[in-house]
């Protein structure tokens, strides 16, 4: 089975190369050749491709791309991925998007007789290399079943059943985790203030309630003001409070707390932080 890849960054290189360690044949596509030699470099059964047209003998296509824009612009039109894909093959969509997107995508994608999954992910690049981190997939039922030998070489499967409900999971996540990140920005300052030295106090906080996977990932680059290389970028952060923030207003569900959130990621990228990691949010 010929497998193709489109967008192998932050996340979706460690997948892409989960794949070509496992021997998979892979058609590699993305934006920056250093990206994509960087994944080839993961074993012998990887393939360079130039345009969406290389996927024409791809089975399952899936797409990492870092905004709905993007990935609308390589899907459709008259030379995008689905004018490619044959009937019968298989999209997998793995991008964090809102769920708007991801139906005018499965509606494209079925008229060109392609199934179509959400497979958003959860965790750091890192899980994701190590085949740890958590797949939220919904979708085509038949499709997604076909596809069983394939998931546990990408990460850990959860079927959470329908496109909307894996998009709705993912930016939760994002939602619920950028939130402890402002908090936790307050809470250095305000130990900061009182005289607690700032390491000391991530320590301390680790060992009660207040312990927490953002603290773990990033309280450090919190204390040490350090925030390069980014693993997930402001803006990107930004990007997915948007889109949760919208979702949550569109359910008319309050989040007047995620509001504020947002707004304050909002004030780190006007302040020029938008390209370093989303602990940046501690300087605004």
């Amino acid at each position: 089975m010929e497998f193709g890849f489109i967008g192998v960054g932050a996340m979706g290189g460690p997948l892409a190369r989960n794949l070509i360690r496992a021997g998979k044949n892979v058609h590699v596509y993305n934006r920056s050749a250093a990206g994509r030699d960087k994944t080839l470099a993961a074993g012998a059964s990887g393939i360079a491709a130039m345009s969406m047209a290389d996927m024409t003998s791809c089975k399952v296509v899936f797409t990492c791309l870092a905004l709905p824009e993007h990935l609308a612009e390589k899907a459709l039109g008259p030379d995008g991925l689905y004018a490619h894909m044959q009937p019968g093959t298989v999209h997998v969509e793995l991008s964090t998007i809102d769920s708007q997107t991801a139906f005018t995508l499965a509606e494209a994608a079925g008229k060109q007789g392609v199934a179509y999954i959400q497979c958003t992910l959860g965790k750091t690049p890192a899980h994701a290399e190590r085949g740890e981190a958590p797949l939220f997939v919904g979708g085509d039922q038949q499709a997604i079943a076909a596809l069983g030998d394939v998931w546990p070489l990408l990460g850990v499967f959860n079927n959470v059943g329908t496109v909307e409900a894996a998009c709705a999971v993912k930016l939760v996540s994002n939602l619920v985790g950028m939130a402890n990140l402002a908090v936790l920005s307050e809470g250095l300052r305000i130990g900061e203030a009182a005289g607690v030295e700032k390491k000391l106090l991530l320590r301390l906080l680790g060992e009660t309630g207040a312990h927490s996977f953002q603290l773990d990932a990033r309280g450090k680059n919190m204390a040490e003001g350090e925030y390069a290389p980014p693993r997930f970028t402001l803006d990107l952060a930004l990007k997915d409070l948007r889109l949760g923030c919208g979702m949550a207003h569109a359910l008319n569900v309050d989040v007047a707390l995620l509001d504020m959130v947002f707004a304050r990621f909002g004030r780190g990228s006007a302040a020029g932080l938008g390209n370093r990691d989303c602990a940046a949010v501690h300087e605004v």
